[in-house]
């Protein structure tokens, strides 16, 4: 059955719990910090220790969200410098500091907002192929291993397709490496526009592409793989490229129980069918 799964809410929910225990714990990290400044006296100050709590709320929660320690850390500095400190002679001086220290929290936020925006953009490009603007093996393996966990937790189905491009070398000695490049970005553009948002295309290597099918069975799998590779012959025939495709199939039903057995099985029968003379596909159950 070819169901349109849409993968669970629990990282969105865990987002946001995380968030607010962030939230929390930094409140009360603040208020136990400005507990300890107002006991310590003038001579001793804790004010660079405020730095860990809007620090944990600006990497775990985000930029807007450090407002709350920061407002917080600023309201217990201005009550406790013109609580308890000495006279400065100018009564201006008490909130230029103030303005001082919430500056320097500020650019301490958005440095360590940049920071992780950075991390996060490299781990994002980290999982793209560099060409073809879909999924890398490496991500590609990252959700093959987490649906094959979930298809054996809950039992459901799982298709995994391995595509090879045929006689993709002569494409690239008869029209150049810019129309097989050309041929690769076409063709990772109409697998992607081809399945469900739930389902993963990626680049494995060279001409080879592989998709994965959470939540479809050995007849879903037969459709879609014929319909993909309807689609995919078409616009070979329309950029006039002569070449075909061979794909190789596999639907678990009872799934192996890693993932090297399940890739290697598809691979095997993608290898299979241009064995047998290319431009089909071969469907395996396990």
């Amino acid at each position: 059955m070819l169901t349109e799964y849409i993968p669970d809410h629990r990282k969105e929910r865990d987002n946001r719990l995380l968030r607010f225990a962030a939230l929390i714990i930094s409140s009360i990290v603040v208020l136990a910090l400005g507990y300890s400044d107002y006991i310590a006296g003038p001579y001793i100050s804790f004010q660079i220790f405020y730095l860990i709590p809007i620090a944990l709320v600006a990497w775990f929660a985000g930029l807007w969200f450090s407002i709350t320690p920061l407002a917080l850390s600023v309201l217990i500095w201005f009550f406790d410098e013109t609580l308890r400190s000495p006279d400065y002679g100018n009564p201006a001086i008490p909130y230029w500091n103030l303005v001082i220290k919430i500056i320097f929290f500020v650019i301490f936020i958005y440095t360590l907002h940049g920071l992780r925006r950075a991390l996060d953009r490299e781990k994002t490009v980290s999982r793209i192929d560099y060409l073809t603007g879909i999924a890398n093996s490496r991500y590609f393996h990252e959700m093959a291993y987490k649906e094959l966990n979930r298809t054996n937790r809950y039992d459901r189905p799982l298709t995994l397709a391995y595509i090879d491009l045929d006689n993709f070398k002569r494409i690239n000695d008869t029209f150049g490496h810019v129309a097989g490049d050309t041929m690769l970005r076409t063709t990772a553009y109409v697998l992607k526009n081809s399945v469900r948002a739930s389902d993963t295309v990626a680049r494995i290597g060279g001409d080879e592409f592989a998709i994965l099918f959470p939540e479809t069975d050995y007849a879903s799998g037969d459709v879609v793989a014929g319909r993909i590779r309807r689609e995919i012959l078409s616009m070979i025939d329309k950029n006039r490229w002569f070449s075909t495709i061979s794909m190789g199939v596999l639907t678990c039903i009872n799934p192996p129980s890693n993932i090297d057995t399940l890739i290697t099985k598809a691979d095997r029968l993608m290898y299979l069918a241009k064995e047998e003379g290319k431009n089909i596909i071969k469907h395996e159950s396990i």
